[in-house]
């Protein structure tokens, strides 16, 4: 399995930055999980195999490039672009992106091949297929109805939580899984802002600690996603303060194999 995470900011000359506005992570150049930066940071074979994406919740970072990437494909798509995602999410997108008032509704469009996009819902607590990933949903705790994920393919199983603060369902199906290559963890803001971090439903530091002691894969490494970029030089050195040595944080850009 191969995953990367879609770079989304460029620093002031020119080059991709670490610091993330945009979640979007692509397995095996075919699958995306998330679409914040899916537009505009795909490389060209991304963009010709891309036609499944996973969504963990509705909010803007996470699904802002969606729109664009079946703008951009409208006329040569010859399938459509299939969302899975939960009922609600599908629910949001319809009523404030796909609404005619900020883009145009494309399930109500086609072009000379058929549909350009195609819902497929999940529950929480399921299992389905995308493409050659299976992939089963626990739900997590987000200030909206948030997934993440247990993916995995012939050769590892890997989890991500999406945003969340602290979580029950997740820990029990990431803890069944027999054995795990790899856990994405958020982790947006620092210590100081433990109350914008509970009202908004975000992990601290802190709180991450707290949360990997339910974590029973000891032999897992363990990636920070979803660093809140104005935030990210306290977030990276208070991680670092915790002393556990299988953490590291996630870089955009690079190429992950599992």
């Amino acid at each position: 399995m191969k995953l990367r995470l879609l770079p989304s900011t460029i620093d002031g000359s020119g080059l991709v930055s670490k610091l993330q506005h945009f979640a979007c992570f692509v397995i095996d150049g075919c699958v995306a999980f998330d679409a914040g930066s899916l537009a505009s940071s795909v490389n060209e074979d991304e963009r010709d195999n891309i036609r499944d994406v996973v969504l963990t919740h509705a909010h803007l970072d996470h699904i802002a490039g969606l729109p664009l990437f079946i703008d951009d494909l409208f006329q040569t798509l010859t399938e459509p672009v299939r969302v899975h995602a939960e009922g609600s999410v599908i629910d949001a997108l319809e009523e404030h992106i796909f609404n005619w008032s900020v883009y145009p509704r494309f399930s109500e469009l086609t072009n000379r091949f058929g549909r350009v996009i195609e819902y497929r819902e999940f529950n929480q607590g399921e299992q389905f297929d995308v493409r050659h990933l299976k992939v089963r949903a626990a739900a997590v705790n987000h200030k909206v109805p948030t997934s993440g994920f247990i993916i995995s393919d012939a050769s590892a199983t890997i989890a991500i939580t999406g945003d969340t603060a602290e979580m029950d369902d997740f820990w029990n199906e990431v803890n069944s899984v027999e054995k795990l290559a790899g856990l994405f963890i958020e982790c947006a803001l620092p210590n100081e802002l433990l109350e914008l971090a509970s009202v908004s439903h975000h992990l601290t530091p802190e709180k991450l600690a707290r949360e990997l002691t339910k974590f029973e894969r000891n032999d897992a490494p363990i990636y920070v996603i979803n660093i809140k970029p104005a935030y990210r030089e306290a977030v990276v050195s208070q991680i670092d303060s915790l002393g556990i040595g299988r953490i590291e944080i996630l870089e955009a850009g690079r190429m992950y194999k599992f």
